[in-house]
């Protein structure tokens, strides 16, 4: 079996300085709005008993002029599934129960309704396999053709520069993925999501960690060109209803059927850090 250690560890640094900037672009889009808000990050540690090292990770939260909330996390956690849970990940089961991820994981809620949200999420697990996960999609409370369309084109071309076949899969399980059923509709307008995209040997890691790092870049190059576009427009309280009511329809994708929080759920991560993903106002009418 190939020792994913040194893998782990490359995935790791990748995402921690992904995050770095991330959090930098978004505080000086704060900076260009009139705003001094910053992150707070606040690192955690995970428990498992008779685990002596199951990691942990950091929460990073900003509350501010343009991002209403946005939190960006990255956590590298160990130790065992617990037996019932683990037959729902690929690579194990009830006798190997085994693993390790690392990962980043990034919501914002914007305080403008015309800014669209957004959530990116990219991810490195080993449990009998090995394998990179993640994705991004744009969740606009009032979509625009244009933002939808430079948000598809800048990932169909990250897509494209690693596999001829990602970009048409890809889209379509997000599609399918970001779907409430009990609302018959979307939670955004899609963007790509990907899973499994296994890692045998150390060319597979490499092919693989070279498209990871890719889609976190194309977020950095597209999102905050969204933001800027449309963080000064006028809005008016019906503009702002209609925001409050797709958050809703957000907070039920995520408490109900996101796999993201059911993992870090099952297998004892932050609370704060996981719910982090739930908007700070919400309405039900």
């Amino acid at each position: 079996m190939t020792d994913h250690t040194n893998h782990t560890a490359r995935a790791k640094e990748w995402f921690e300085d992904l995050r770095t900037q991330i959090t930098n672009e978004f505080e000086a889009i704060e900076r260009e709005a009139g705003s001094d808000a910053s992150f707070m990050f606040t690192p955690w540690q995970r428990e498992e008993e008779g685990n002596a090292d199951p990691g942990g990770g950091v929460q990073g939260l900003m509350k501010g002029k343009v991002f209403e909330k946005v939190g960006v996390n990255v956590s590298t956690v160990r130790g065992n599934f617990a037996p019932e849970f683990a037959g729902s990940i690929n690579g194990a089961d009830a006798e190997n129960r085994s693993f390790t991820a690392t990962g980043i994981s990034l919501v914002a809620h914007m305080a403008n309704p015309h800014v669209p949200a957004v959530h990116m999420n990219t991810r490195f697990l080993t449990t009998g396999k090995a394998w990179f996960g993640g994705g991004a999609d744009l969740n606009p409370p009032i979509p625009y053709e244009e933002d939808t369309g430079e948000f598809h084109a800048a990932f169909r071309a990250a897509c494209a520069a690693h596999n001829p076949t990602y970009y048409d899969k890809f889209k379509k399980w997000a599609d399918d993925y970001f779907y409430i059923p009990h609302r018959q509709c979307h939670r955004g307008v899609g963007g790509i999501f990907y899973d499994h995209l296994e890692v045998a040997d150390d060319a597979a890691f490499e092919r693989n960690f070279a498209f990871t790092k890719d889609v976190g870049k194309t977020f950095l190059e597209i999102y905050p060109k969204l933001v800027r576009r449309r963080m000064d427009a006028e809005f008016t309280e019906a503009d702002k209803q209609t925001q409050l009511e797709w958050r809703g329809r957000y907070a039920e994708f995520n408490l109900v059927y996101d796999r993201g929080t059911l993992f870090g759920l099952k297998t004892g991560g932050n609370i704060d850090a996981i719910l982090m993903s739930l908007p700070p106002e919400a309405v039900w009418s």
